[in-house]
């Protein structure tokens, strides 16, 4: 069955490959990017491109309207990740909530996850601050979506703490976990099945509510 899906952060790689896989599975996609003339994504009759902040409410609300599900792989990496992410996951419930949209599935990042309970990958000794400070605006993210009294059925899908392969072909194939690092999944992970795994749960929601791992 075919949905109308809206992407926010859709020229980013995370973002094109969500796209392009919603859209070969029939669904109609509303790529929402900073500046249109930029966006160098999935095109075609399925696909409308559009402006808009996914740090406003009000411009969420505007673009969100009439859609069915929502994906974030918005990121800044002008901004503090703290202001960006904690700003982006208000501006998200309270858009989305007013578009009458009810499933947000938003991408996270791997060093949130935990190698030991209470022990993310970031808090490792050595980890590198500057990696550390963005990992740790996620994290705020997810404090924010935990926080909240929303009726938004939201999922933070994290892909493993690696570069991800944005050559790799899709394969399909991913396995996920909870809040820990898959460490027995495979060395590498692509861009291509990461997007597999979020329209997986936009059109079978299977996770609610969580932080998600998933690895190959």
């Amino acid at each position: 069955m075919s949905s109308r899906i809206i992407v926010f952060g859709a020229g980013g790689r995370a973002g094109r490959r969500a796209v392009a896989e919603a859209v070969a599975r029939g669904h109609q996609v509303t790529a929402v990017v900073r500046d249109v003339a930029t966006y160098k994504g999935p095109t075609g009759d399925r696909v409308s491109v559009v402006a808009g902040d996914v740090t406003r409410a009000d411009s969420v609300a505007e673009a969100a309207a009439g859609h069915d599900a929502a994906i974030s792989a918005a990121g800044r990496m002008d901004v503090p990740s703290r202001d960006f992410y904690v700003s982006a996951a208000h501006a998200l419930l309270d858009g989305l909530a007013r578009a009458g949209v009810g499933r947000l599935v938003l991408i996270g990042i791997g060093s949130v996850l935990e190698t030991a309970p209470g022990v993310a990958v970031h808090d490792a000794p050595g980890f590198p601050e500057e990696a550390r400070a963005f990992s740790l605006g996620h994290s705020a993210e997810l404090d924010v979506l935990r926080a909240a009294e929303t009726d938004i059925d939201w999922l933070v899908i994290a892909p493993p703490p690696v570069m991800l392969d944005d050559e790799a072909p899709r394969t399909g194939h991913y396995r996920t976990g909870g809040e820990q690092v898959m460490a027995d999944g495979a060395p590498s992970f692509s861009y291509a099945d990461l997007a597999v795994a979020l329209i997986d749960e936009i059109e079978t929601p299977k996770h609610h509510r969580s932080l998600t791992a998933v690895a190959g």
